[in-house]
């Protein structure tokens, strides 16, 4: 499904101090934020007691920065970190085990060269993203995977300022619904609003005002990939469409 949306006002806000921000001031703002007590409090509980298998292991617990190459055109936004994956590892969609969310999206990313490998294990895995940068709608984890309203708009500030930062961007795949509304959120939060409003749908493409396009894609968690709700070809499939968007 493809689409092409009018903008109604745009009045993009500069960034502060009227200059971009770089990735480490980013990535320094996000790792420190204590903007929501209540996933502080989880994020550090969780490092505190651990799960068996990770029982020698040292915890991140705190914020998670996006990851990925500096000039990346492609920005992918997905949900939160998982408790004993990114939350332990220090980086998105890295060490929730073999089969999970991933290692399920780096096989779709490596299949279409945005990847190295098709796995992402931990921090020294050798894991390199060509053109692609991750980033994430809520930076904590979350109970029950489940961020409250009021704590993604919280993050907004951090996914704005990554995307000031990475300036190449042309193409945003959203990794589930509420990645996808957080996006249009901070779109309206810059001033542009769109008519018609866009909706979430895996493989949902729409072309936004400023000329960048926004993909849906249903996130690889495992209740959508056990289930067959998300195959790794229909995964491949969106970011095949992703690849066309960015042209050679």
């Amino acid at each position: 499904m493809h689409k092409t949306v009018t903008q109604v006002r745009s009045a993009a806000l500069p960034p502060e101090g009227g200059t971009a921000p770089t990735l480490d001031e980013v990535r320094d703002a996000i790792i420190t934020c204590e903007r929501c007590g209540r996933l502080r409090e989880y994020t550090q509980r969780i490092g505190r007691e651990k799960r068996r298998a990770y029982l020698h292991d040292a915890y991140w617990a705190r914020p998670v920065p996006g990851f990925g190459d500096p000039r990346a055109r492609l920005l992918i936004v997905g949900l939160a970190p998982a408790a004993h994956g990114a939350n332990r590892t220090g980086r998105v969609f890295t060490g929730d085990g073999p089969g999970g969310s991933g290692d399920f999206l780096m096989t779709a990313l490596h299949r279409n060269g945005f990847a190295n490998q098709t796995t992402s294990t931990h921090r020294d895995d050798g894991l390199t993203l060509h053109d692609a940068f991750i980033a994430a709608a809520v930076r904590c984890a979350p109970p029950d995977n489940k961020p409250r309203p009021d704590e993604v708009l919280n993050c907004l500030p951090h996914l704005d300022r990554e995307l000031l930062a990475l300036p190449h961007v042309q193409t945003i795949v959203a990794l589930g619904s509420i990645a996808f509304d957080a996006y249009v959120r901070l779109l309206a939060a810059r001033g542009v609003a769109i008519r018609p409003r866009p909706h979430f749908a895996h493989a949902s493409s729409v072309v936004l005002p400023d000329g960048k396009t926004l993909i849906g894609c249903y996130h690889p968690s495992r209740q959508n990939t056990n289930t067959g709700r998300l195959t790794p070809d229909m995964m491949a499939k969106v970011f095949a469409h992703a690849r066309r968007t960015l042209g050679a």
